[in-house]
Parts: C-alpha cells; sequence; structure tokens
C-alpha cells in the first residue's frame, strides 16, 4: 500500500496522507503501520523523507532522487526541482562558504513569486505557534486561526 502511494504521488507525501489513501485514491491503513514501513523502505534505501515548511515530514521514492525543493514559507507552496538547477547556486555556496549544499533534505525557504508581489504590497504579518513553537510569518489570504 505504501510504495503504490508513493508511486502514485504526484510528489513528496506525508504518512498520514499515504494512511488515508491518498484522499480516498487508493487503500486506507493504519498511520503507525505506514510509518512503520516508511522507516523500514527508508532504511533499505527505497524510500527518503525531506522537511518542508513547518508540516510533518514527507516521504518520495529513492528513485525519484535528483530533484530537490522550494518552499514558500508564506502560502507552503512546494515546488520540485531538478537538483542541476541548483548547481549555480550550490557553486557559489561552495565559493563563498566552501560548503558542499544540498536542497533534498531540508528544502531552500522563501517566498514564492505571488507571495512576493503580495508582500511587496504589504501583506500583514501574524505570530502563532506549532507545538509551542512561536514564530511569525506573513498572513495568507483567507488563511484562519
Amino acid at each position: 500500500i505504501v510504495l503504490e502511494a508513493l508511486f502514485a504521488a504526484a510528489g513528496p507525501v506525508s504518512a498520514e496522507y499515504i494512511a488515508d489513501g491518498l484522499e480516498g485514491r487508493l487503500v486506507r491503513s493504519d498511520v503507525s503501520s505506514v510509518y512503520r514501513n516508511l522507516e523500514l523502505l527508508e532504511d533499505l534505501g527505497v524510500v527518503r523523507h525531506v522537511h518542508v515548511g513547518h508540516g510533518p515530514g514527507l516521504y518520495t521514492l529513492e528513485g525519484k532522487t535528483g530533484r530537490e525543493y522550494l518552499v514558500c514559507e508564506r502560502c507552503d507552496r512546494v515546488d520540485t526541482v531538478e537538483s542541476t538547477r541548483l548547481d549555480a547556486v550550490r557553486s557559489q555556496v561552495r565559493e563563498e562558504f566552501g560548503y558542499e549544499a544540498g536542497f533534498g533534505h531540508f528544502p531552500i525557504v522563501g517566498l514564492c513569486p505571488a507571495c512576493a508581489v503580495d508582500a511587496q504590497d504589504g501583506g500583514a504579518q501574524h505570530a502563532h505557534s506549532h507545538g509551542g513553537y512561536v514564530h511569525q510569518h506573513p498572513h495568507r489570504r483567507g488563511h484562519q486561526h
């Protein structure tokens, strides 16, 4: 079920999303079983997880490597890009700081084009918490607390 869900998913997905059967498109499963299977598949090198934004870790097939992520900290949009498209950024980080940068496990975080324009138009800030972690970011249109 887990592998079927990962093959069917358009991008990285959460264990909860897999357990829910990709919003009813596949068979539902127990979330703890999904986590156990994901952990085993990750140990075997079949699956990898990534952290995007403030949400749970997401999982993808290792065969889909060569992909890295850009995440909007305002609207939670996730863009998957071929690793080679970030080679110039990686090169600049290497030249400037000596680090070999990778954006597969932890993405590049910023504002997507639409949110960047909205921020320039004076989008409001608000503070809230995620399990005791309090932070502030631009308020999303239609975002409820």
